[in-house]
């Protein structure tokens, strides 16, 4: 297996390289303004480490894989295009009021709450960008009422004139029948062909999203032409930096949904979290390889915390209602929660509570935070990690970044010490006193809002940042047991690296398994399997377009099913693919009975409201190699390293100065312990071991956080 995996990340551009037997992983800053920049210095050290030149590298990989963040910072910055929406007639409004929930989808609980504060998010598409067509389809497909192609014109060429510069089409009942829909295209691309001057990119709602739900549908496909044209240019900009340096095969993009297509098979929805995503995909991995158990994974950056969960059996969690900053959509998404808690998130004064507050504004590469020395003025998490001891100046990021601490010292000062009348070491530890317990309360309510204890879960500490916070959040979170996997620092990027090509199709559905009313089961089979091979024929399409055989393609049923007329819907993955009789029938409903009871107990089950499918879904894949994981356990002896230094550094809970043990990454072998407070400075991070702890390596580099 030869290939290369990248995770483009807020601040940093991290990179899995496989060769043979040869794992390297290597980081370089993100360039924001040339993403193919930050990529090239990557793997021309990780090509270095292979002692092999990046031509050769790149003639002979079986593949290159992208993960990144850049729609969802897109997004968050709201830079994009002018976007206008054509819809039915009479349902102009729609996108606008947001089913009365605007105000609040995208908010966390608190904020949802406090109504009279309560504010909508800006509109991707202002409401003089919305027009309407004289059209009609009913929720059966027939058509009502047909378009007037010369209401359509009319109607495009106000827009255009009006500046719209991308063109979202979703009318009522589209996923149905998309006749409508696919003639108001024709009729753009005949106004504005898409080889002139003047084209602008159209995208059809049923073609985004083939589940019922006007509203959500039309934000869906709202959110991806907002985000099209910045990541076509993006990505193209990597693809023709890889033609330029002999890489002739498609490149893949990491989707959203834990897997990933060729660019021309993705969407640019689909990419939003797509880096934090392929670390859940590794953590799967990895609890299937050796038996971890239940796993949260954590993946502390530059920017942001993300936690997924992984419970036993290596079964991922999915939203397919998911917002996206502040928009609902109905995409199938890895269930993904983000923090914007960070080493580059920036302290500031909260004036109401008198006290720290940490992010969600980030300092990012650039300037990045003010002991990089490039500018930056306002206390980072970093800065505080720095004066507090736990950083080496002459050696993080592996020497590429030299640490000023006189900046982070001038900027904790400048923006704190007056406002809280503290020293500048005291306002240290509350900052990272701050950050871990902001990090383990959003543990904390991951698990225990879907029934589990963080006792029984293991921690994955990965990312830049997560081995040197790893200890406080887990003991703000009552977590025993915490892991350092292997290559931790670029574990998403790995993760990227397992990933199969996988494409879901979905459609909205009214399947009755079984009428409360009339007593009966469900017996329509030809009309359900007739749905289900519709959506495999789409899947196998989208693979077989990619140069994979028929034969090796894959399928996964998923429905999302409900009680009665209960507004929870419950996604339900099975291990048949058709229904050809009533035990097929008994089987489905046993098998929502028990995922719905394992979530919210035996005695929420209600069969005798009735049994209802709202969805059909088809995960459409094809499996591939993976990097092996070595077992993370070691019976035998151990011992104590010798240290290669010692370093006076601050503890949260502790007095004054501790002088504590600096090792290198020499120590992290599966022979040694490392008892806690101790420091471990590695190329790509930094392990810090708190009084209390013990450090216990394995193979591969995975190493155990333990409490005495």
């Amino acid at each position: 297996m030869k290939r290369i995996s990248v995770d483009i990340g807020g601040t940093f551009t991290d990179c899995f390289f496989v060769w043979d037997d040869q794992y390297i992983e290597a980081k370089a800053l993100t360039t924001h303004h040339n993403l193919a920049l930050g990529f090239n210095e990557a793997l021309d050290l990780a090509c270095k480490r292979a002692e092999l030149d990046r031509g050769t590298v790149l003639a002979e990989v079986d593949s290159v894989r992208y993960a990144t963040t850049l729609g969802t910072n897109a997004l968050i910055e709201r830079k994009g295009p002018m976007v206008a929406a054509i819809v039915t007639h009479g349902f102009e409004d729609t996108i606008p009021l947001s089913r009365g929930r605007g105000y609040g989808e995208g908010l966390d609980s608190s904020m949802q709450q406090n109504l009279p504060a309560a504010e909508r998010p800006d509109p991707l598409v202002p409401r003089r960008l919305i027009r309407s067509v004289k059209e009609r389809v009913n929720s059966a497909g027939k058509v009502v009422a047909r378009l007037d192609p010369q209401d359509v014109r009319n109607v495009v060429r106000e827009l255009v004139d009006a500046g719209a510069e991308a063109l979202v089409v979703s009318l009522t009942n589209a996923t149905e029948n998309p006749e409508h829909e696919l003639q108001i295209q024709e009729i753009v691309l005949e106004e504005f062909p898409l080889h002139e001057l003047g084209a602008i990119p159209i995208l059809l709602g049923h073609q985004v999203s083939g589940r019922k739900g006007e509203y959500v549908r039309a934000t869906s496909t709202i959110v991806d032409a907002f985000l099209h044209e910045i990541m076509f240019h993006a990505l193209s900009q990597l693809s023709n930096n890889l033609r330029d340096y002999g890489y002739e095969k498609p490149m893949l993009v990491v989707h959203n949904s834990g897997g990933m297509a060729q660019m021309n098979s993705t969407d640019a929805l689909q990419t939003i979290h797509s880096g934090p995503i392929a670390g859940v995909g590794a953590a799967e991995h990895l609890s299937n390889e050796t038996g971890l158990g239940h796993v949260i994974s954590t993946d502390m950056g530059g920017t942001s915390f993300d936690i997924g969960l992984v419970p036993e059996g290596g079964v991922k969690h999915y939203d397919f209602l998911p917002t996206i900053d502040r928009w609902l959509v109905s995409v199938p998404m890895v269930h993904l929660d983000t923090l914007g808690a960070g080493g580059g998130s920036i302290a500031s004064y909260d004036r109401i509570h008198d006290a720290i507050k940490i992010g969600p504004e980030s300092a990012g590469s650039n300037p990045g935070p003010a002991c990089y020395d490039r500018g930056g003025l306002r206390a980072t998490v970093t800065d505080a990690d720095l004066l507090l001891g736990y950083l080496d100046p002459d050696n993080y990021a592996n020497g590429y970044i030299k640490l000023n601490p006189k900046r982070s010292v001038f900027a904790i000062e400048e923006t704190l010490c007056d406002e809280l009348d503290s020293d500048v070491l005291d306002i240290a530890k509350e900052i990272k006193r701050g950050v871990d317990e902001q990090m383990a309360i959003g543990i904390g309510k991951e698990l225990r809002v879907r029934g589990y204890l963080p006792e029984d879960f293991t921690m994955l500490a990965y990312g830049g940042n997560g081995p040197l916070h790893a200890c406080g959040i887990a003991k703000h979170a009552g977590i025993k047991r915490v892991l350092a996997p292997p290559f931790s620092s670029v574990f998403s990027a790995l993760g990227a690296g397992n990933m199969r090509q996988l494409h879901f199709h979905e459609r909205g559905a009214h399947v009755v398994l079984y009428n409360a009313t009339s007593r009966a089961l469900y017996d329509s089979y030809g009309e359900f399997n007739e749905i289900v091979a519709e959506l495999e024929a789409l899947g196998r399409e989208d693979l077989v377009r990619q140069g994979f055989a028929a034969e090796d393609v894959q399928y996964r049923l998923e429905l999302d099913m409900r009680y009665g007329n209960q507004l929870l819907t419950q996604a339900v993955t099975l291990d048949i693919n058709r229904i050809n009789g009533v035990g097929d029938v008994l089987h489905v409903i046993k098998t929502f009975g028990e995922v719905y009871s394992h979530r919210f107990g035996a005695s929420c089950a209600a069969p005798e409201a009735g049994i209802r499918v709202g969805t059909v879904r088809v995960a459409s894949y094809v499996e591939g190699d993976v990097v092996r994981f070595e077992s993370l356990e070691y019976g035998g002896p151990r011992c104590i390293p010798v240290a290669v230094g010692r370093r006076a550094a601050h503890f949260v809970d502790t007095d004054g100065a501790v002088d504590t043990p600096v090792y290198d990454q020499h120590a992290l072998t599966h022979a040694h312990v490392i008892p806690g407070p101790a420091i471990v400075t590695t190329e790509n991070t930094t392990f810090l071991v708190e009084p209390g702890w013990r450090l216990e390596p394995t193979s591969q580099g995975a190493v155990w956080f333990l409490q005495d």
